[in-house]
C-alpha cells in the first residue's frame, strides 16, 4: 500500500508542478515580474558607462543619457534599458516620462508626430505633457526629472 501512496503522491506533486507553470504563464498580462519589479540591492560595477556617449571619467557627460542633439524638435527618442522617453516638444524644452505605457504596461516603443507611441494596443501620448491622445490608455505617462546640462542629458 505504500508503494500506492508514493505514486499518489508523486502523480500529485507532479500535477501541483503542472498548475504552477500554467497559472505562472497565465499571469497578468503586461505586468511586472517580481524580476522586473525588485532592483539589486548592490548592482555589480561596470567597467563600462551604462548609458550615454561619456568618457567615463566621472564628469555629467559619463552619466548621460543622451546628447541634445540626439532629440530632435517636436520628437523623442525611447531609452529601453532605462524604461524612459524623452522628447523635445519646443527648441530647448526636454521632457521625461516613463516608457511603460499605463493601459497594460507594455514599452512604448516610438515617437513619431508630436505623439509617443505604444504598439501593443494603439495607445499614444502627448510628448509636451504625457497626457493621452489616443487610447485605449486611460492615465497619461509617468513624468521623471532629468538634468540638461550643456549638451548632455542625465536622469535626476
Amino acid at each position: 500500500m505504500s508503494e500506492t501512496t508514493t505514486r499518489r503522491a508523486v502523480m500529485l506533486g507532479a500535477g501541483g508542478v503542472g498548475l504552477t507553470a500554467v497559472l505562472t504563464a497565465c499571469s497578468g498580462y503586461g505586468q511586472p515580474t517580481a524580476e522586473e519589479t525588485t532592483a539589486p540591492a548592490d548592482p555589480a560595477p561596470s567597467s563600462a558607462p551604462e548609458t550615454g556617449s561619456g568618457s567615463g571619467n566621472g564628469d555629467s557627460a559619463a552619466d548621460a543619457l543622451a546628447k541634445t542633439s540626439d532629440i530632435p524638435v517636436g520628437e523623442g527618442k525611447v531609452f529601453k534599458a532605462e524604461k524612459v522617453v524623452v522628447t523635445q516638444p519646443k527648441a530647448g524644452e526636454f521632457k521625461c516620462f516613463t516608457s511603460v505605457c499605463t493601459h497594460q504596461g507594455c514599452d512604448v516603443d516610438a515617437v513619431e508626430g508630436g505623439t509617443i507611441n505604444c504598439p501593443c494596443h494603439g495607445s499614444k501620448f502627448n510628448i509636451a505633457d504625457g497626457s493621452v491622445a489616443n487610447g485605449p490608455a486611460n492615465k497619461p505617462l509617468e513624468e521623471k526629472a532629468i538634468k540638461v546640462d550643456g549638451e548632455s542629458i542625465t536622469l535626476a
